[in-house]
């Protein structure tokens, strides 16, 4: 287990070291006259300057890849990211869009989809969030290695976080890797996880009988991560 920690914890250097670098290139932070940035991990930051930027950028529409509100879809997105460079749902948004479009710049954006990725991680290099969310947009353009680094940064800051931990188990599925997917299943369960998906498929590959030992019930014993929904 240790071995694990130090090793997901070199690559979290690596990682954000890398895109620390990138940094012209994916653009500053906070640049004059921008509004923000604003942490969405942080529940005073969401109660004092979200309300506006979701009221006339964020809303349901774009959310929903609809219409845009104030811009493009793309551009209010741009915006909501500008102001919000970890907003969870702005993330996934963007990287819908993305994949819906089948681009890695979606039109009206300052940045490639990735960029978005690398300023969320600048912004905040301790939320493992942002790592689910980049390493679930890794696994759906078939980057599975990269998806793998992200996932294991995520777990690795976020311990208790069983949607990080089930996200990971759907790719050790997905990769034929049926060992650590029980892993990693037996975990997000215990922590209630509510989707049964991984445990049935496992399930139906017949290398889990989808009841959690004592092992997983001692490892994830402990305080469970604060929810902000994110789908998996």
């Amino acid at each position: 287990m240790k071995t694990s920690s130090g090793i997901a914890l070199l690559i979290f250097f690596v990682v954000t070291t890398n895109l620390q670098a990138a940094a012209p290139f994916c653009g500053e932070l906070d640049p004059a006259g921008q509004y923000g940035p604003f942490d969405y991990s942080n529940a005073e930051h969401r109660k004092q300057y979200l309300g506006i930027v979701e009221a006339h950028h964020f809303t349901e529409k774009v959310e929903k890849l609809i219409e845009g509100e104030s811009s493009s879809i793309g551009g209010d997105l741009n915006y909501t990211l500008m102001a919000f460079p970890n907003h969870y749902r702005a993330l996934v948004a963007m990287t819908k869009l993305a994949l819906r479009e089948k681009t890695a710049h979606v039109e009206r954006t300052s940045y490639a989809v990735e960029c978005y990725f690398d300023r969320a991680i600048r912004f905040k290099a301790s939320d493992g969030m942002v790592r689910m969310i980049y390493g679930n947009y890794l696994r759906k353009i078939r980057r599975p290695d990269d998806a793998l680094e992200q996932y294991h940064v995520a777990v690795d800051l976020q311990p208790k976080n069983a949607n990080i931990i089930y996200n990971l188990g759907l790719l050790y599925l997905e990769t034929k890797d049926y060992e650590q997917a029980t892993v990693y299943a037996k975990k997000a369960y215990k922590l209630d996880f509510p989707l049964p998906g991984l445990r049935n498929q496992l399930m139906k590959t017949g290398k889990w009988d989808g009841k959690l030992d004592e092992e997983a019930r001692d490892e994830a014993e402990g305080n469970v991560d604060e929810k902000i929904d994110v789908e998996p």
